[in-house]
């Protein structure tokens, strides 16, 4: 107990002053530093930020159609805003006018797909009767051309027995409820995207009053601004795109009267609709059908009509469409072809119908934030290129002027030779220093 103790005092004296003796381990515990107590609720904040994000990702990817209906229908919303707005200033409901509007373009779109369809069919009927004389003609022609004897029944036969027929026919019978769910599939969308329209429109106000509820007021007046703007390029858009559809059907309507083709309102409204809500190629995938159909008459009307295709295509882009959207969609031809195929790459057909728009209305939005300045009046602006005073004359003038330096050089070392030849140049009787002399001429010189 004597030398415990000592042992004890001795540790006392030689621990440092101030810093109390550490105390041994109880038995069975093993030194080591502890956890940190922030690690656990670290390690489930990361569990619960990740689980977050996999639930939200997979709701997203549940909900993506459901977005994209109520995007058309906000951008639908806006189209109409300035057309339901009128009509309420005249004292009617906005929810009266919403539903006139709404059913003026229902009546319309479902009248040019009657019509359109309604051709369609009647071209499938008489493709589908004059088959077999366009089969005969074939038959003639490689007959004729490779002296083969193939006859139609023989052919007919051989595709009626074909596997290829057979599975196409199976294929096809399976398909149907396929194809059925589609549509009800479609349906259901335009149901979606009319209703979402609908209540965008008629409840315009509130819905603003709604979303200013929840910010302060300097950032209601930049909501509410904003808002203006979408209306007004989204409206201008549609509204100018259909003056240049109307232009444009009346143009080929009259052509494709004049050559005598089927069907030319609606096809002239086909070609209206597509080549102006389609930006920069919708008019020649517009002009396919038309072509396709003259194509039938006569093989000649179906060039005319892709030349007046070409032609009316270039007269719209430098003559009509800058004198319609200067007011409406103030956007530049090269960003609105980047902005369709952005949004053709995001949201497929939807995007390239909305990006104009959209990107209209951004432009102008971010365009009262940019501080501009008068731009110097410099040559370079206008792409003239200045003078180089400084800097000398330019290459191209410097290599002129040392050719034209080598020329003169050139000229009068051959005029100064030829001079020297006939002024100074020795006789035939008079010998020259490197012809040799005679010894009798040496001694008379020297005597």
């Amino acid at each position: 107990m004597a030398v415990t103790d000592e042992t004890g005092h001795d540790a006392q004296q030689e621990s440092p002053i101030g810093t109390p003796p550490s105390r041994p381990p109880a038995d069975g515990a093993a030194p080591g530093p502890g956890m940190p107590r922030w690690l656990p609720r670290a390690m489930v904040l990361a569990l619960a930020l990740v689980a977050v994000f996999q639930l939200g990702s997979w709701a997203f990817h549940q909900l993506i159609g459901l977005l994209i209906n109520i995007l058309i229908a906000f951008f639908l919303a806006l189209a109409i805003e300035p057309a339901v707005s009128r009509l309420a200033a005249y004292g009617m409901r906005r929810g009266l006018a919403t539903f006139l509007v709404f059913l003026g373009l229902l009546i319309v779109s479902a009248g040019f797909v009657t019509l359109l369809g309604s051709m369609l069919a009647g071209q499938i009927i008489k493709m589908i009767e004059d088959f077999p004389d366009y089969l005969d003609s074939v038959i003639n022609w490689v007959n004729t051309h490779f002296h083969t004897d193939l006859r139609r029944v023989d052919i007919q036969e051989g595709l009626l027995h074909s596997d290829w027929l057979r599975k196409y026919v199976q294929n096809s019978a399976t398909g149907v409820l396929d194809v059925s769910t589609q549509v009800l599939g479609g349906l259901f969308q335009l149901l979606t995207i009319g209703l979402f329209s609908f209540y965008f429109a008629a409840d315009g106000p509130r819905l603003r009053r709604a979303l200013c509820s929840v910010l302060p007021p300097a950032r209601q007046a930049e909501v509410l601004r904003a808002w203006e703007i979408a209306v007004d390029k989204t409206g201008g858009y549609i509204y100018s795109r259909g003056l240049m559809a109307l232009v444009s059907g009346v143009a080929h309507y009259i052509l494709l009267q004049a050559l005598g083709i089927p069907y030319a309102p609606v096809l002239a409204v086909w070609v209206g609709l597509v080549s102006q809500f389609i930006p920069t190629i919708g008019t020649y995938l517009a002009g396919a059908l038309p072509m396709l159909i003259a194509f039938t008459v006569d093989p000649w009307y179906a060039l005319w009509v892709l030349i007046f295709v070409v032609v009316y295509q270039q007269f719209e882009n430098y003559m009509l469409q800058p004198k319609l959207t200067a007011k409406t969609v103030d956007i530049h031809p090269a960003v609105a072809f980047g902005s369709v195929i952005a949004g053709t790459a995001l949201l497929g057909a939807v995007g390239a119908l909305i990006s104009i728009p959209a990107v209209a209305t951004l432009q102008a939005f971010l365009g009262a934030y940019v501080k501009r300045y008068a731009v110097t009046d410099d040559p370079r602006v206008h792409g003239h290129r200045t003078t180089r005073d400084s800097s000398g004359p330019g290459l191209v003038t410097r290599a002129r002027r040392l050719w034209e330096g080598r020329t003169r050089a050139t000229e009068s070392t051959v005029a100064d030779s030829g001079s020297i030849n006939s002024d100074s140049g020795p006789t035939a009787s008079e010998p020259t220093d490197s012809e040799p002399k005679s010894p009798g001429e040496g001694s008379s010189g020297s005597s």
